[in-house]
């Protein structure tokens, strides 16, 4: 459905979302209170304060896609407020369908890999 790239992004807003919104005020949100573009091509989720539905704006190049979820038992393991100034939060690939498939981010764990950088004169060539 989405074609995501390595330079594609996740933004979760945290915080609960109104769930009635639809193009226009999803839109809004993403420019204003997460300040984001959103035609960006990058992936905005969202909650409603149940943790029980999700929506995502998505701009797929011609237009605006807005994808809605709603789960018929459990809850959605958002990411806590660490911050009143925090209004999103960026995740990989990975932990975005961690978190449709309804695994607890919080009670995984990132190991860490090696990944060698190009030397600044590879990079240029």
């Amino acid at each position: 459905m989405f074609g995501l790239g390595p330079a594609t992004k996740v933004y979760l807003a945290v915080g609960a979302t109104d769930m009635r919104k639809g193009f226009e005020g999803l839109y809004g949100l993403v420019r204003d209170r997460l300040l984001c573009e959103p035609t960006s091509g990058h992936l905005f989720l969202f909650s409603n304060a149940r943790r029980n539905r999700l929506k995502v704006l998505y701009w797929d190049g011609s237009g605006l896609w807005v994808c809605a979820k709603r789960l018929e038992k459990g809850r959605f393991s958002w990411p806590s407020v660490l911050s009143a100034t925090e209004t999103k939060v960026l995740l990989s690939q990975e932990e975005l369908a961690l978190l449709l498939g309804g695994i607890d981010l919080s009670r995984t764990r990132r190991k860490v890999w090696y990944r060698r950088e190009a030397p600044a004169d590879e990079k240029a060539a």
